[in-house]
């Protein structure tokens, strides 16, 4: 029965008997997503991201097959080699430490070993191994990171510009997804994770898919909105309201889909492996695909509406619909439709845009 009913929903959406006017609010949305947004600029400024060894260089050892994985013994043996020294000591699995500190001498790695080796029971030449990266590897690969948000970025703005035909759409993607990003990485500020390359994959994979599922929703907004001017039974922002109503089942399936099994590799890695790649890589991933399909509902469309409304013919056709609108109804349906405004007509309960919202297809002859 909940499926029939799911389904049913679905269907009165996308065919406008059910409607929830999502864009004509969207100063609601745009005021939650700006909150969010400051939110994040402040925890990331406050706070910061804890960059991984990748990025800033230093000695990294491996401990593994300890009898406990108490983190204490571990610092106190950095700090006996490097009085004074904060090391990022992280549990790997059950029976594996990894420990992160600033770039140490050949002399100062193999007495760290020695001292890890004995506060853990284990034998130094088999249980103990080290590794460093020099600040200029670092610094590169920050660089290359930059680069290829920058890159996706100026690509996926072209890309939408010569789809759409319309450079507002494109604009509103771009910052749709740029508050994905930004959102998604006050959460992982918040968390306080080391940001590794695997993080940075992470946010190039959410970036990916936000722009997959807004370019869903403008397809259909471009498809509901042909030839918009042509009539006046609907104004641009009620078709691009209903285009979002219509994609709103597609979006919510699609992203839990994605977000199961993403919530499945978060809890293995955070929860059983400790420390690593997968956990690194899935609550960027969770957090971003989240966000995105969210703000593939609240801002991308809604913004492309307020964009457009201040294009003089949008706003001249807008005007004309509601004016004749308000000719053709009475007494409380014509008081509301005045209220609302150019652009911000809301349906009353029990009310809804019919097969009137759909575009008229050109029939073939």
């Amino acid at each position: 029965m909940a499926g029939l009913n799911f389904a049913a929903w679905g269907n009165d959406l996308y065919t406008g008997r059910r409607s929830y006017p999502i864009v004509q609010r969207r100063k609601r949305w745009f005021a939650v997503i700006a909150a969010l947004s400051i939110a994040s600029i402040l925890v990331l400024a406050v706070k910061g991201l804890e960059l991984g060894i990748d990025f800033r260089g230093g000695t990294e050892v491996h401990v593994t097959n300890v009898q406990t994985t108490d983190q204490e013994p571990a610092v106190e043996a950095v700090q006996a080699v490097v009085p004074g020294e904060e090391p990022r000591v992280a549990t790997v699995g059950s029976n594996a430490l990894r420990i992160q500190t600033v770039q140490l001498t050949e002399e100062q790695t193999a007495e760290l070993a020695q001292q890890l080796a004995d506060a853990y029971g284990v034998d130094a030449a088999e249980d103990v191994s080290d590794s460093f990266v020099g600040p200029t590897w670092g610094s590169g690969v920050s660089l290359r990171a930059l680069w290829g948000v920058v890159v996706f970025v100026l690509a996926a703005a072209a890309f939408m510009a010569v789809y759409f035909r319309a450079w507002r759409m494109s604009v509103a993607a771009i910052v749709a997804m740029l508050a994905d990003l930004l959102i998604s990485a006050g959460a992982y500020a918040l968390v306080g994770w080391e940001v590794t390359p695997s993080t940075i994959i992470g946010f190039l994979t959410i970036l990916g898919f936000s722009l997959y599922d807004k370019m869903v929703v403008f397809d259909k907004v471009r498809e509901n909105t042909d030839g918009v001017l042509d009539q006046t039974r609907n104004t641009y922002s009620e078709r691009a309201n209903l285009a979002v109503n219509q994609t709103l089942v597609r979006s919510i399936n699609t992203s839990v889909v994605a977000l199961l099994p993403v919530a499945g590799i978060l809890f293995v890695g955070a929860l059983v492996l400790g420390a690593g790649t997968l956990r690194d890589i899935s609550l960027s991933l969770f957090v971003g695909i989240a966000v995105g399909a969210a703000s593939s509902i609240f801002l991308a469309t809604p913004l492309d509406v307020a964009l457009r409304e201040r294009e003089p013919r949008i706003a001249a056709h807008t005007a004309k619909v509601l004016e004749a609108r308000a000719g053709t109804v009475s007494g409380t349906e014509a008081a509301q439709l005045t209220a609302a405004g150019a652009g911000s007509v809301q349906l009353t309960p029990g009310q809804h845009l019919g097969h009137a919202a759909q575009p008229r297809r050109k029939r073939s002859h």
